[in-house]
């Protein structure tokens, strides 16, 4: 099952001036080329022509002993050169001469940094050049220990091979976070490919454009399995009913009322690559297959995706409230879940 619970330019020169003699030229005369002190002209210096920007800015969360910030940091190369990063640094932007609070080596950022387009790199250390005109994404994860400082605002410094760059300022703290309760009920629940920073991690890397923008709204996702023996089905694998998870209840994860609800898609039948054949087009509109969003306010919500059809028990504009072990509370869903 799966379950997802969510978010001009100044070009400057330096010319040598030449000194024109007192005395007129006469027709044949030839200025005398520079001496070699004059032809070392000054040159100008420019700070590395990358581009940083954080679309998403985070809100800190806490996490077992840590506290989380999660966020992505393009960098687009506007220069002519290609550029080799060595280091990435978060600082805490309100601190004078502030130390960095999160430093990423190169064998971190080897998997941290995920390049556009469908270039097939056989060396991780590949990631780390970003060609000129080029773009690249790091997938940031900062963690901190419980009680520690949180920054309200984040400086990055990002090193290459012979310069540094500072930029892209972001806020740390926009709400205070709801209290979610579990999903689902019983024991024996896998939450897979949950927000983490590992590089193959779908969810985590699932960066799309949406309205003419990068969008990772699968940023927080977690597709919730349910595990017996090791495996989360027994018999056919091709069977949906085979998935311990199908046909199990989803919850309310807190008060909160329903903003939509969708249950006109049916089941697929579950495999992976060429194997998978969905039951309908994948398109924006279907892939995310029957859904719930539950609005829990102040800008906070939960997406359910991939439920059963024709299992839904609410509706738009319906108030749930959030249940742990009474069935027939409102709060309770009895939605089923479809493997994909």
């Amino acid at each position: 099952m799966r379950l997802l619970i969510l978010l001009g330019a100044a070009c400057l020169c330096s010319c040598p001036a030449v000194a024109q003699p007192s005395n007129q030229l006469k027709s044949n005369s030839q200025v005398q080329p520079l001496s070699n002190s004059k032809q070392s002209a000054a040159k100008s210096v420019w700070p590395p022509q990358l581009e940083m920007r954080v679309p998403f800015e985070p809100t800190a969360f806490p996490s077992g002993p840590n506290i989380y910030v999660m966020y992505e940091l393009q960098l687009t190369n506007f220069g002519t050169s290609p550029v080799s990063l060595s280091r990435i640094e978060a600082l805490d932007a309100d601190a004078e001469a502030a130390q960095p609070i999160a430093t990423f080596e190169v064998e971190q950022l080897e998997t941290m940094l995920q390049p556009l387009g469908s270039k097939t790199l056989s060396d991780p250390r590949g990631r780390l050049l970003i060609g000129d005109g080029q773009s690249a994404i790091a997938f940031m994860s900062i963690a901190l220990a419980r009680g520690s400082h949180i920054p309200d605002r984040l400086l990055h410094r990002v090193r290459t091979a012979d310069s540094v760059a500072e930029g892209a300022v972001i806020a740390t703290h926009h709400t205070e976070l709801h209290v979610l309760g579990p999903p689902v009920e019983g024991a024996n629940w896998l939450a897979a490919d949950g927000p983490s920073n590992d590089q193959d991690n779908h969810h985590r890397r699932g960066v799309v454009i949406l309205d003419g923008q990068a969008v990772d709204s699968r940023r927080y996702a977690i597709d919730w399995k349910q595990i017996r023996d090791g495996a989360s089905f027994s018999g056919d694998a091709r069977d949906v009913r085979s998935y311990y998870s199908y046909g199990k209840a989803v919850l309310a994860v807190a008060d909160g009322r329903v903003g939509t609800a969708k249950d006109s898609l049916p089941d697929n039948i579950p495999g992976h690559g060429e194997s998978f054949h969905p039951a309908v087009p994948i398109t924006l509109e279907t892939f995310a297959g029957n859904t719930i969003t539950l609005d829990l306010g102040d800008g906070q919500f939960a997406y359910y995706m991939h439920l059963q059809p024709g299992s839904l028990r609410v509706k738009e504009g319906d108030h749930v409230r959030h249940s742990r072990l009474r069935r027939g509370w409102s709060g309770f869903w009895s939605s089923r879940a479809t493997l994909k």
